[in-house]
């Protein structure tokens, strides 16, 4: 099929609308996945739910959006973005409309699984809008930097207006309140242009089964592990399901890649370099591009998304936990506290675009996930007692770091995967991003309530418990600091190589012309 635009509504004059638009729509997407925690005890005292039940309320959402996130990228690639950034908006209202509505444990679950499966649908298609209407690579930049700053705000805020909901108006509102919220996105959202569709012959349905369930098995293992113990059989074979099937997974691929499948040519809807007689069109094109991760800026975009949601949101749990649990405050005052990071979060990352562009991708990279690191290990330096007021300064520096890392990570993966695969790239870094954030939760919080009796989690705590608290959550930030500075050596050695390779020493003289060169030559190309 070859690439065209279906008919829609006129290309705004300006892209800022739609970089709002898409924005918009990422911020209500992640704003659930934070909002929901603190109303699970409202939740529980009504509809009667156990423990299990409540858990299932919130990592039903994750898992759907996890799973869920590539095929998503794929279709918006295929379908159109536009479209199917729409009709995640709708599926997110819908599912949140039921969840409201719900009138026990169960519908309630199978609601958040609507609901998740918007988030996989709209925010790889948000992407990939923002990198197509964008053709400036200054002011994509910037778009990217402003987009990042909703997801970090929308993390950061949840849970101070989840419990600022569940204690006024009461928890159903915690879904509600998403409802007109989307319906008004979902209406501005005919300014976004309808965008050219990418071509391809079959679609690789046991690519996307296979990474759907890879996935699927491997966040329910983690989430499981916290709940059940690591050692536990089915998360065990959870846990080994999923990285088999992701393993296979990539085998598969990589062999549909070699035997010629791949993005069509431009206007010819058949696989590129493949003949012309139909063979290549009864093959499958590769579900994701393998390839992608062998090219080192989007090998590097991908892990430091892993790591800095594993950091940044289990700290924003554990944080959140630490002022209710250690300090006895309530989930609204511990959530305005924790905004700290968000607001810290928000400014840095609406300028990061402007960062890049004096620093380059890989250095600002380096540089966000230095200061975030260093922050991180010294927050070890808490006692169950530390006030705000002595730390506020560096859960600002906190924010910082992590928000100078948006637009670099963002930028460094669109810019290896061509306008066709835009959707498939973003889906990728955001199944990073999602993975990190179950593995930053399920590990992160395995580490701090270690020494903890089960069930410590869900109560108060007394004062050799708020100790040991305290203790485990040293050593998370110790894990979360190591992995921010290690993938910064990571980053910093792109930098450091892509300034060899570009010659950038000092030069005791005038380079030397190209070979080839001539006075003609040059006027030539200048005309062209």
């Amino acid at each position: 099929m070859p690439a065209t635009a279906p008919r829609g509504g006129p290309a705004p004059a300006s892209p800022w609308p739609v970089l709002a638009i898409c924005s918009a729509g990422l911020f209500l997407a992640v704003l659930s996945t934070t909002m929901v925690s603190v109303a699970l005890p409202a939740i529980g005292a009504q509809l009667d739910a156990g423990p299990a039940g409540l858990e299932w309320v919130v990592d039903a959402y994750v898992l759907t959006y996890a799973a869920l996130l590539i095929a998503g990228g794929v279709a918006g690639d295929r379908r159109g973005r536009t479209g199917i950034f729409q009709a995640g908006l709708a599926l997110f209202g819908a599912g949140s409309l039921a969840a409201a509505l719900a009138p026990g444990t169960g519908l309630l679950i199978a609601a958040r699984i609507v609901q998740g499966t918007g988030p996989a649908l709209l925010i790889p298609a948000s992407l990939a809008i923002v990198r197509a209407v964008f053709t400036s690579p200054r002011q994509r930049a910037v778009a990217y930097g402003l987009w990042s700053t909703a997801s970090g705000v929308a993390m950061a805020a949840g849970p101070a207006l989840g419990g600022l909901l569940a204690a006024g108006p009461g928890w159903r509102w915690v879904f509600a309140v998403n409802v007109p919220l989307a319906a008004l996105v979902l209406a501005a959202a005919w300014r976004v242009p309808r965008l050219p569709r990418s071509g391809g012959g079959p679609f690789d349905w046991a690519g996307a089964l296979t990474s759907v369930a890879g996935l699927g098995l491997l966040a329910f293992g983690v989430i499981e592990g916290q709940a059940r113990g690591w050692a536990a059989a089915e998360v065990i074979a959870a846990l080994a399901a999923g990285a088999a099937l992701l393993a296979g997974f990539a085998v598969a691929e990589l062999r549909l890649a070699r035997a010629g499948a791949g993005p069509a040519e431009p206007g010819t809807g058949r696989a590129a370099g493949r003949p012309a007689n139909g063979t290549a069109r009864r093959r499958p094109e590769p579900f994701v591009d393998v390839g992608l991760f062998a090219r080192p800026p989007f090998a590097l975009a991908a892990v430091a998304a892993l790591t800095v949601f594993f950091s940044f949101v289990g700290a924003i749990v554990y944080f959140s936990a630490y002022f209710q649990q250690a300090q006895g405050r309530s989930p609204v005052a511990a959530g305005l506290a924790v905004g700290v990071l968000g607001v810290a979060y928000a400014v840095v990352a609406a300028g990061s675009g402007r960062i890049v562009g004096w620093l380059g991708e890989r250095a600002a990279l380096a540089a966000g996930l230095v200061l975030s690191g260093l922050a991180m290990a010294a927050l070890c330096r808490l006692g169950p007692g530390t006030p705000l007021t002595a730390i506020w300064w560096n859960f600002a520096l906190l924010g910082g770091g992590i928000g100078l890392c948006g637009t670099p990570m963002t930028t460094l993966a669109m810019s290896g995967a061509g306008a066709g695969r835009a959707g498939m790239a973003a889906a990728v870094l955001n199944a990073c991003r999602q993975l990190g954030q179950v593995f930053g939760v399920a590990v992160l919080g395995a580490l701090v309530y270690a020494a903890l009796p089960p069930g410590a989690a869900a109560g108060p705590l007394d004062a050799a418990q708020r100790l040991a608290f305290t203790a485990g959550l040293h050593h998370a930030l110790l894990a979360a600091a190591a992995a921010l500075l290690g993938t910064a050596a990571l980053a910093g050695g792109q930098a450091a190589a892509g300034l060899r390779r570009r010659g950038l020493r000092p030069q005791t003289g005038p380079a030397a012309p190209p070979p080839g060169w001539s006075p003609a030559a040059a006027a030539r190309g200048s005309r062209r």
